[in-house]
């Protein structure tokens, strides 16, 4: 099994990132592979509109987005990690998702997805966030699994803040574990 680990955040090390890292663990126990993509570390240009994917069945842009095109192919499952930025995803981060319109129709269907955001304070946009990623999710054809009652959200001000909060840590092994359990059923 291949489990899809990608970190939304453009900073290297953010607390989003060190939340992925605590969910990835129960997906290593379980002896999955895993590919983890860190955007802090590629470069994916925005969708610029200019359809030729619809002809081509692929997008003519040149940068580290087709890695995550074959990715979603290979993966069984997916999660994907993300800061809140001005109540939203990073623009690294839509500008992926913006960019799976290249890929074939429904490159995530039957699949599994799970989301986790981090944000500065309570009720600056984590929900919506976790709204948006779903919403890739349902729009690729992928089924969301829940973590303990929706996706993880935590708080988090300064760098590596994430990494004193073990109750948030264990949320985020609690949502790969309910997807490897989801995917045995």
């Amino acid at each position: 099994m291949n489990i899809l680990a990608i970190s939304g955040t453009p900073r290297k090390q953010g607390n989003s990132e060190i939340l992925l890292n605590a969910a990835i663990e129960p997906f290593t126990a379980a002896n999955w592979e895993i590919t983890k993509i860190l955007l802090s570390e590629k470069t994916i240009h925005p969708c610029i509109g200019c359809e030729a994917c619809v002809d081509s069945n692929a997008c003519h842009i040149d940068d580290d987005m087709h890695e995550i095109y074959t990715a979603y192919e290979r993966c069984d499952a997916i999660i994907i990690s993300a800061p809140v930025y001005w109540r939203n995803v990073p623009a690294q981060l839509k500008a992926v998702f913006d960019r799976t319109y290249a890929a074939k129709k429904m490159p995530l269907k039957g699949k599994l997805g799970g989301a986790m955001t981090v944000g500065r304070g309570s009720g600056t946009g984590q929900a919506i966030a976790l709204n948006v990623i779903y919403n890739f999710y349902l729009s690729c054809g992928a089924l969301c699994v829940p973590g303990e009652l929706n996706g993880v959200h935590a708080v988090a001000d300064k760098p590596g803040d994430i990494a004193n909060q073990p109750r948030r840590l264990e949320q985020a092994r609690i949502l790969a574990q309910n997807i490897i359990k989801y995917i045995n059923i």
